[in-house]
């Protein structure tokens, strides 16, 4: 079991593909990930295990491996002591979990503006630019600048977890961008299509990081850089102010409109 540790996770499940089932049942979404290099002993800080949950995923892990042996569960060393209980965050990293819930009420209405917006008439034109406008504005200038630009810059952006964000961010604005295509063509096809692209991008997007990469970003940033940080961003939030009070009623008006209608 120890030569596995340091071999890549999407070589491990290759060889052993109910070690993707295995680690599907604990949350650990290493199948679809499209970067993958992460080592198979990685999953444990990353992920925050509990010392229960790391016994019981590498015996299970062993029994795949090395069916019908006796398993030891390897014990891995960890840079940051196990964690109990829910997620808390620094108050940097716990305003950015809180610009994730008016970006995911845009996302909540997407399947119904996305449906029912039509591009060749004036309203319909309205509500996708204005709901294009939110996440060029709010989601990507203002939500993930702060991740890209300040956040991800204390950590190797070479490391796997943040090469997905960086992914999942390129790939929604190049949705974006095809939106915006189509209502240029007033296309009702291509808005719809990648209207619902980008949202079903940015649900998975929002949840990882919630649950995975902040959480393991907060464990690994010093009190210097939580202060630091904090500072930069409390000073984009003041620029940003008004922009947000506009967007929160945007927003609000969308949902009056869209919610629950047609269910």
């Amino acid at each position: 079991m120890e030569q596995y540790l340091n071999m890549g996770i999407k070589d491990v499940i290759s060889r052993f593909p109910a070690a993707g089932d295995l680690l599907n049942r604990f949350n650990i979404g290493c199948v679809p990930c499209t970067v993958g290099t992460c080592l198979l002993k990685d999953i444990v800080d990353i992920h925050s295990l509990s010392v229960e949950d790391e016994k019981e995923l590498f015996t299970g892990l062993g029994e795949i491996i090395h069916p019908g042996e006796k398993i030891v569960p390897p014990k891995i060393e960890r840079k940051q002591a196990a964690k109990s209980g829910g997620n808390t965050y620094s108050p940097p990293v716990k305003s950015l979990v809180d610009e994730h819930k008016l970006i995911k009420r845009l996302v909540a209405l997407i399947p119904a503006i996305a449906d029912r917006a039509d591009p060749s008439t004036a309203d319909g034109f309205q509500v996708i630019s204005d709901s294009v406008g939110f996440i060029r504005s709010y989601a990507d200038k203002f939500h993930h600048a702060k991740e890209e630009d300040i956040l991800f810059k204390y950590f190797d952006e070479g490391t796997d977890i943040i090469k997905v964000m960086h992914e999942d961010h390129a790939n929604a604005r190049g949705h974006v961008k095809a939106v915006l295509e189509g209502l240029e063509k007033k296309d009702k096809a291509i808005t719809s299509y990648n209207l619902k692209k980008y949202g079903e991008i940015l649900t998975e997007h929002i949840k990882k990081e919630d649950e995975v990469l902040y959480p393991w970003m907060d464990r690994n940033l010093t009190t210097r850089e939580v202060g630091e940080m904090f500072s930069k961003f409390i000073a984009i939030d003041n620029d940003f102010a008004d922009e947000a009070k506009k967007y929160e009623a945007m927003i609000q008006t969308l949902e009056k409109n869209f919610k629950n209608q047609g269910d």
